[in-house]
C-alpha cells in the first residue's frame, strides 16, 4: 500500500504482548514508513541501570539512574536478518538482550521514573518529526504525539497475551516459564496503569483493536480500512 499520499503519524498503544510491534512493523512495512519501537528505548535503559546494579529485587535507584541518563545512547540501525532496525546502547548491538526476563521484570520499574520518560519522550518526537513513522508503546497517542492522524490502542485478554509471549520467548531460546510470565503481565499491567508518569491509558481519540482471536491477516485488514477512511477524510 506504499503510497505518494501524505505521510502521517501512526500510533501503536496498548498493554503488554499484545503483538504491537508486530503489528506496528507490519504497517510500516506496507506504507513504507519508518518504524520505531519506544519499548526497546525503555528496555535499553533498563539493561544498562541493570548491569550498572541500579535496580535490585524490582526495585529501582531512581537518584542514580537519572544520574546516568547523559550516559545513555539509545540508537537504531538497520538489521539485515530482520528487514527492521535493532536497538543499539552506546553502540552495542542489545536487541537479544533486551528481551530476556531479568529485563521484562524490571522495565516498568525504570519506566515509571519521570526524569526518564521525560527524556525518551524527547527522543521520540525527535525521531517522528516529519511524519511518516509508526511508533507503538504505551503513551504515544496521550504523550509523545497527542496530535497523531491515526491512534490504535490495542488489547487482548491476559490469558492470550501470556500464551504470546511465553511461545514467543521459547522461539527465541530464551529462558520461559508460564507462571512467571502470568505475573509478569499481571505485575506489567499494574504498574503500567498506576504510574504517575504518563500512564497507560487509551487516548480520547484511539481507535480500540481487540485481537485476542485475530490472526495478523485479519488485524491488517481491519488497518487497511481505518487507513483509508483517515485518509479520504484528511
Amino acid at each position: 500500500m506504499k503510497s505518494k499520499e501524505k505521510k502521517i503519524i501512526i500510533t501503536v498503544d496498548g498493554y503488554s504482548s499484545c503483538g504491537k510491534s508486530t503489528f506496528a512493523k507490519a504497517i510500516a512495512t506496507e506504507l513504507g514508513y519508518i518504524y520505531i519501537d519506544s519499548g526497546a528505548m525503555y528496555r535499553a535503559v533498563t539493561l544498562f541501570a541493570l548491569r550498572k546494579g541500579l535496580v535490585k529485587e524490582g526495585v529501582a535507584d531512581e537518584e542514580h539512574i537519572l544520574a546516568a541518563m547523559p550516559e545513555i545512547s539509545i540508537t537504531f540501525r538497520p538489521d539485515s536478518s530482520t528487514g527492521f532496525s535493532a536497538t543499539y546502547l552506546n553502540g552495542e548491538k542489545v536487541e537479544r538482550e533486551i528481551r530476556d526476563r531479568e529485563v521484562s521484570d524490571s522495565v516498568s520499574p525504570v519506566s515509571t521514573i519521570a526524569g526518564v520518560r521525560a527524556r525518551l519522550v524527547e527522543l521520540q518526537r525527535a525521531m517522528g518529526a516529519g511524519g511518516g513513522v509508526v511508533m507503538d508503546g504505551r503513551d504515544i497517542g496521550t504523550v509523545v504525539f497527542p496530535d497523531a492522524e491515526l491512534k490504535i490502542f490495542m488489547t487482548a485478554t491476559p490469558e492470550v497475551r501470556a500464551q504470546r509471549r511465553y511461545l514467543e520467548l521459547v522461539s527465541k531460546g530464551l529462558p520461559a516459564d508460564r507462571e512467571a510470565v502470568v505475573r509478569n503481565i499481571t505485575d506489567r499491567d499494574r504498574i503500567d496503569s498506576s504510574r504517575e508518569a504518563s500512564p497507560l491509558r487509551r487516548a480520547d481519540d484511539a481507535l480500540i483493536l481487540d485481537n485476542s482471536d485475530m490472526t495478523p491477516a485479519e488485524q491488517m485488514e481491519w488497518f487497511r480500512k481505518i487507513y483509508k477512511r483517515i485518509m479520504n477524510e484528511s
